[in-house]
């Protein structure tokens, strides 16, 4: 199945000086815990998440409305699929990168959408109960981060 058939298309996104009060309040409305930051031209150049905001918050000793979303994002090779990509190749990025959401663009980078585990689990046939258990447990794997603090 294509990511086409189970994406959501129309999304919410933000610009890196969306300030992180307004992000939270698109979030809150669209009730997602994402948003792509995309450039003037609606180009992907980052993403956003709900987590981000918080550890932002409590981190940086500033209100939310004085953070912009250009502080906090997370641009460094942001992580996408196509609409005509095959959802079992999608599920295996979110494996490997330990996502649960990627922004769909189009061949110019352009934002078209986005896709989550949750919308793939939801769409009858998009991939087999396998597919989908492996790329949660994938997602869901401990980090070396953790094991580090763990052997510290």
């Amino acid at each position: 199945m294509k990511i086409q058939d189970v994406m959501t298309g129309n999304v919410r996104s933000c610009r890196p000086e969306t300030n992180l009060a307004e992000a939270v309040r698109d979030m809150w409305e669209a009730d997602c815990g994402v948003l792509p930051v995309v450039s003037p031209d609606n180009r992907v150049i980052g993403v956003i998440t709900d987590r981000d905001i918080c550890v932002a918050v409590a981190t940086k000793g500033r209100t939310a409305d004085r953070i912009a979303v250009r502080e906090v994002a997370r641009d460094h090779h942001v992580h996408t699929c196509l609409a005509a990509d095959e959802t079992t190749t999608v599920l295996k990025v979110m494996q490997a990168e330990k996502i649960r959401r990627l922004p769909v663009i189009d061949q110019e980078g352009h934002l078209q959408g986005i896709v989550s585990l949750n919308d793939i689990v939801t769409h009858a046939g998009a991939a087999t109960p396998t597919q989908i258990a492996n790329t949660l447990a994938g997602i869901c794997e401990r980090g070396s981060r953790i094991a580090a603090v763990s052997a510290a």
